[in-house]
């Protein structure tokens, strides 16, 4: 069925605005000092906890308030390693304080309550590997919550993080990674736009605007796919990578999160050998 002209612009126009939405900067996962599990991050290989480093308190919180709420949940068994456990209560800790912050700005009270919703759920657990993810949402204002996004997967044996800075062993693995994510990425908003009911010029720009998102989004660069979680194989091993694009870095909030596993064949000829074993052949 045709649009009529004004439906045509009016919904041409949203899909575009979506489109150029500014970019929210996702909640930073806190600095790490020289001994911390999340130096890896940056990467510093960090050392093994000490005795003195206890594995934080895990508990679940749910908080109430006339301005604000807060409800946080971890999984069982997560502070069973202290430096993966200090990483999930870090980053759950900056989210907090991201919002109180701006809480704390309030001048009266808001008319919808402001509020954290984090969840961590387990993925994987080997004697290898330990894969957790973060989801929720903070919201503070506006048509909606900023997303939170997060992966941590954590190496047991060696005590450290496994990250986009120590996974693969030179630049042209991202430049793989990249050209095989762009790639699904491209496919997937191909369709998605012949699926709209616009007319073939609006259709045209709305891809234009979906691959130009997806190019910079997928630079051959570890930050920009800095979350991903393992796939396990049969055997225990890691299948394949599936990384994680927070809304706004390929698409526009309305696309939601987007993921493309890519395989361990695609990834084996540029693993760094440190952790190439963890991967299937």
């Amino acid at each position: 069925m045709t649009m009529t002209m004004p439906g045509r612009f009016l919904a041409a126009g949203l899909l575009l605005a979506a489109l150029g939405a500014c970019r929210r900067e996702p909640v930073p996962v806190p600095e790490p000092d020289a001994q911390s599990p999340a130096a890896a991050a940056a990467g510093t290989a960090p050392s093994a906890p000490s005795p003195d480093d206890a594995a934080p308190q895990l508990a679940d919180v749910i908080e109430h308030d006339p301005r604000y709420v807060v409800g946080i949940s971890y999984p069982a068994g997560a502070a069973a390693d202290p430096g993966l456990a200090r990483a999930l209560h870090d980053y759950a800790q900056a989210a907090r304080g991201e919002l109180m912050h701006a809480v704390d700005g309030l001048q009266d009270k808001p008319t919808a309550p402001y509020e954290l919703s984090l969840g961590f759920r387990e993925l994987m657990r080997t004697d290898e590997v330990v894969a957790i993810a973060a989801d929720g949402s903070l919201y503070t204002g506006g048509a909606h919550g900023q997303p939170l996004v997060a992966r941590f997967v954590w190496l047991p044996r060696e005590q450290r993080m496994l990250t986009a800075q120590n996974l693969l062993a030179s630049p042209a693995g991202w430049q793989a990674v990249a050209a095989y994510a762009g790639e699904q990425l491209g496919t997937a908003a191909h369709t998605r736009a012949a699926d709209e009911a616009l007319e073939p010029e609006d259709r045209e720009r709305l891809l234009a605007m979906a691959l130009k998102m997806i190019a910079e989004g997928t630079r051959p660069q570890p930050e920009n796919f800095a979350q991903f979680e393992p796939v396990p194989a049969a055997d225990g091993r890691i299948a394949a990578l599936r990384f994680v694009f927070p809304p706004y870095q390929v698409g526009p909030y309305a696309d939601g999160v987007q993921t493309v596993e890519v395989p361990a064949a695609v990834l084996q000829p540029y693993l760094a050998d440190d952790v190439r074993g963890l991967f299937a052949q």
